[in-house]
């Protein structure tokens, strides 16, 4: 049975405005760094409880097999709306660090009723040539998640509430489109009651393990990566004397990766999901570990390797989850996806928090060296 022919699109869009608020605080750090004297990096802090909420939150899940129990779209919606709910909590006046880090923490919680619900909701339309359905997904995720910096780059008040209103706005409109136009898949499967032994179940699964560790070293470098693009092009602007658009070419270089998401799922269809993701990561574990050399280049040079590097360094995402997706019984679909998001989230808090701590501790052209430590773990892990 062919999907309709707008399924996608409005999975795709939804995703793409309800993922807007994952790095909504990012965006605007420096309105709260001025307003705080503290004696930790912000930045890391800020996308760190947002990476703990949603491991709090996808555990829940995972745990409760609720995407397998209950309906995907529903639980979408009700997330889309809390979660752009406690976005709106950054408004605040005069919000304390406790308040500020709280509501992070929660609109990373009801993200995981978003990012990995939606793509169970993809599986649920597409047995077939998911990894392609995937790519497009995934590229959603990276515009998402790039978006706020384009907001606050362009904002027509200069005022960083304008970002915080907009990605709640564009929640709610993705939360009420895919409860409104996108009922149950075809393929799901219906679990009548809870498993609580269901992850020693699925780890037991050899090709679910190999899937599963293989997106731990990609997610060990991706989010960190992502997180520390404006630090990247601070650094190079006060290595070269110049002055950079930081959150214009954040948005750039985040964003790139939606093209290589679809490109990824495109030479799936014919090289199978295994052999993008391996080639993905391989290469940019190589970016790791020469990035000291990134910031000698000449301004063009750099751009156009940060470019390449914000392609590659998503490029695989989509294809380990649909290695995930498809080696575990169909009914386990949405909870097999939702705990290896849990544990891969959670390796991302640790490789934040490392480079938040290396930070003013060593050359900081020397600090993405440890972004290499994933890429070579999972190319290991699939090798093996």
């Amino acid at each position: 049975m062919k999907p309709k022919f707008y399924i996608l699109p409005v999975i795709i869009i939804s995703q793409f405005f309800c993922t807007s608020l994952w790095f909504a605080g990012n965006a605007i750090v420096d309105t709260f760094a001025s307003q705080f004297d503290v004696d930790f990096n912000l930045l890391g802090y800020l996308i760190s409880f947002v990476q703990f909420g949603f491991i709090i939150g996808t555990l829940t899940f995972a745990l409760l097999t609720l995407a397998d129990r209950f309906s995907p779209s529903r639980i979408f919606i009700i997330c889309a709306f809390l979660g752009g709910v406690c976005n709106l909590f950054l408004l605040i006046p005069e919000i304390t660090i406790f308040n500020l880090l709280t509501a992070r923490f929660a609109t990373g919680f009801f993200l995981a009723g978003i990012y990995p619900i939606g793509m169970k909701i993809a599986s649920d339309y597409y047995k077939d040539g998911l990894g392609k359905a995937l790519g497009y997904l995934v590229g959603a995720l990276v515009l998402g998640t790039a978006l706020p910096h384009l907001i606050n780059e362009y904002s027509w008040s200069n005022d960083y509430k304008t970002v915080i209103i907009s990605t709640s706005l564009l929640a709610f409109i993705g939360g009420l489109a895919m409860w409104l136009t996108v009922p149950d898949g075809p393929y799901r499967k219906l679990v009548s009651k809870l498993q609580l032994g269901i992850v020693i179940q699925l780890f037991s699964i050899q090709s679910f393990r190999k899937a599963s560790f293989g997106y731990f070293g990609h997610m060990w470098e991706l989010y960190a990566f992502w997180a520390f693009v404006p630090i990247i092009l601070k650094t190079y602007a006060q290595t070269q004397h110049i002055d950079i658009q930081v959150s214009f070419w954040s948005f750039i270089i985040i964003g790139v990766g939606a093209i290589s998401c679809i490109l990824g799922g495109l030479l799936s269809l014919n090289s199978g999901s295994k052999k993008v993701a391996y080639h993905s990561l391989l290469t940019s574990g190589i970016f790791c570990l020469t990035s000291p050399l990134l910031f000698q280049l000449p301004f063009e040079l750099f751009l156009i390797a940060m470019h390449i590097w914000g392609m590659l360094v998503i490029s695989d995402s989509p294809q380990f989850s649909t290695m995930v997706a498809t080696s575990v019984p169909s009914e386990l679909k949405g909870t097999g996806l939702t705990i290896v998001n849990c544990i891969g989230f959670a390796i991302t808090i640790i490789s934040i928090q490392l480079l938040s701590f290396l930070a003013n501790k060593i050359d900081p052209t020397l600090l993405y060296l440890f972004l290499g430590i994933g890429p070579i773990f999972g190319i290991y892990m699939l090798r093996k």
